[in-house]
């Protein structure tokens, strides 16, 4: 069968006007270079519109129809959602109970982890599986019992109410995300370490946690990212004390005015350190999500 000349596309038309010659995979790079510019736009610019109304003033901000391009730029925003709410102690609060949890859920995911992946049985794997079907519950399903249990606890509206809830739903997340790293270290380093005298244990901690570092901060990374982004869990569960900057952006909304510029500015705010962030160990990411794909 013979195929079908590429000059009849329309692209090789407007190329060969141009003076300009495409072969197929020009094309088809081409057509998927505008493809992610589209997305891009598409995904970008709800977070470009919400970052410009934070530059504006109040009154503009709310103003209708709504603008995209700010008429003056100002910081009035940013000077008043400190002025209305405490969010430089909801940013704290949301700091430390996201960097704990993180901790913990890393440190005993990976434990766990290393265990499976090392002493894998009948038994082990089907533990395996009650996490991996733990991890799918919704969370909204078990809210009402974790509420039950912090209360009974006496641990309302404090920041270890948030720090146990997160890393108890972080550890089964941590597991999944290490085991494939583990598999992929060789178990001649941990018998290569028990010869020159370390411990299972420290086997585990000098030889194993450094070579799996990438493992670890993409499981570290996505863990704070959980637990940073907690709205659910942080309105159950705090008052007044512990509030995060979630429930506190949420405040500038009330059933009779709605702070449109502190709000963006506070999100924003909220925002862009995990972005930034990201940004800076993306290559992290990317070595840590490959690490455990391929086993040889």
């Amino acid at each position: 069968m013979l195929e079908r000349p590429l000059n009849n596309s329309r692209a090789v038309q407007m190329a060969n006007k141009a003076g300009v010659k495409l072969n197929s995979k020009q094309i088809w790079q081409l057509f998927i270079f505008l493809v992610t510019c589209m997305l891009a736009l598409l995904f970008l610019g709800p977070y470009v519109y919400l970052l410009l109304t934070s530059f504006k003033p109040s009154a503009e901000a709310v103003s209708s129809p709504p603008t995209l391009w700010p008429k003056q730029f100002s910081l009035e925003n940013y000077y008043g959602m400190f002025k209305y709410l405490p969010i430089g102690k909801y940013f704290l609060n949301s700091l430390l109970t996201a960097t704990v949890s993180m901790g913990l859920s890393v440190f005993i995911g990976s434990l766990a982890a290393y265990g499976f992946s090392r002493f894998s049985s009948k038994v082990s794997n089907i533990f395996l599986l009650i996490t991996l079907g733990i991890r799918m519950v919704p969370m909204i399903s078990v809210a009402i019992p974790m509420y039950i249990i912090i209360n009974n606890m006496g641990l309302i509206d404090t920041p270890l109410a948030l720090i146990f809830v997160y890393t108890s739903i972080n550890i089964p997340f941590a597991i999944w995300m290490m085991i494939g790293f583990f598999d992929g270290i060789p178990k001649e380093f941990d018998e290569a370490a028990r010869v020159d005298g370390c411990s299972r244990l420290g086997a585990f901690l000098r030889i194993i946690l450094p070579v799996s570092l990438p493992g670890l901060a993409t499981t570290a990374i996505f863990t704070f990212m959980l637990a940073w982004n907690d709205f659910l869990f942080a309105l159950l569960l705090t008052s007044t004390n512990s509030k995060t900057a979630t429930v506190g952006i949420s405040e500038f909304l009330t059933a009779y005015n709605l702070d449109l510029g502190p709000m963006t500015a506070a999100a924003i705010t909220f925002s862009l350190p995990v972005m930034i962030f990201s940004f800076l160990v993306q290559r992290y990411i990317v070595s840590g999500m490959t690490l455990g794909a391929v086993k040889e």
